[in-house]
């Protein structure tokens, strides 16, 4: 079963083919489904358009999960520093500093 594709809004020209997009938006490759949520207003979006017309929201959504991702990152590198440093607390104490003695008889560390 072959699944039905939209035709295109019949008032908007194609500006790949130079004609109107309800001629040609059911043919093309570009004409792309996408279902998910709206990066800027979380509403769900379920609709047809052409992929060239995607690139926008989708790179708002790129830099969406970059920006999460870091985010992940930057709390599991703060964790790992966190708990190096209570283990070498634990495992090396500090050793305590060895004074010299100056010529005129006062402590120098």
């Amino acid at each position: 079963m072959k699944r039905q594709i939209p035709r295109g809004d019949e008032d908007l020209i194609c500006p790949l083919h130079r004609k109107s997009m309800d001629q040609v938006c059911h043919k093309c490759p570009w004409w792309v489904q996408l279902r998910g949520k709206n990066p800027q207003s979380t509403e769900e979006v379920d609709q047809w358009n052409c992929a060239i017309a995607w690139g926008p929201m989708l790179a708002i959504n790129m830099a969406q999960e970059a920006r999460q991702g870091a985010a992940a990152v930057e709390s599991f590198r703060n964790e790992v520093v966190r708990r190096h440093d209570a283990g070498s607390a634990v495992l090396a104490p500090p050793r305590p500093m060895k004074l010299i003695e100056a010529d005129d008889g006062t402590e120098v560390a």
